[in-house]
């Protein structure tokens, strides 16, 4: 595989993960920094700095739009829920480098 097969595959792979997540909002954000050390939030991050890191216009309403599938204000009014203790209490005890935040 040469490096433009791998940047096309590395890609459809991300879409196809986007795509999962966003038929997925029954997974919260927190669910995901328990179990994967990363949530909806960290992978919006990381699209937003690889394109700044391209030189390529993007903000962070756009870049969270593009991982969510919808603006975020309207993600979070629509599925996501008040975190429960137990999962607060579980995100508390993951030790220091477990997640990216």
């Amino acid at each position: 595989m040469d490096a433009t097969q791998r940047t096309e595959v590395e890609a459809a792979a991300f879409r196809k993960l986007l795509e999962h997540l966003q038929k997925r909002t029954d997974v919260q954000n927190i669910d995901l920094m328990i179990l994967g050390g990363f949530c909806r939030n960290c992978l919006s991050r990381w699209y937003l700095n690889a394109a700044k890191e391209r030189n390529i216009p993007l903000n962070d309403e756009e870049a969270r739009e593009a991982i969510y599938g919808m603006r975020y204000d309207e993600w979070k009014s629509r599925y996501q829920q008040p975190a429960s203790e137990e999962q607060l209490a579980a995100y508390k005890a993951l030790p220091p480098d477990a997640t990216t935040e």
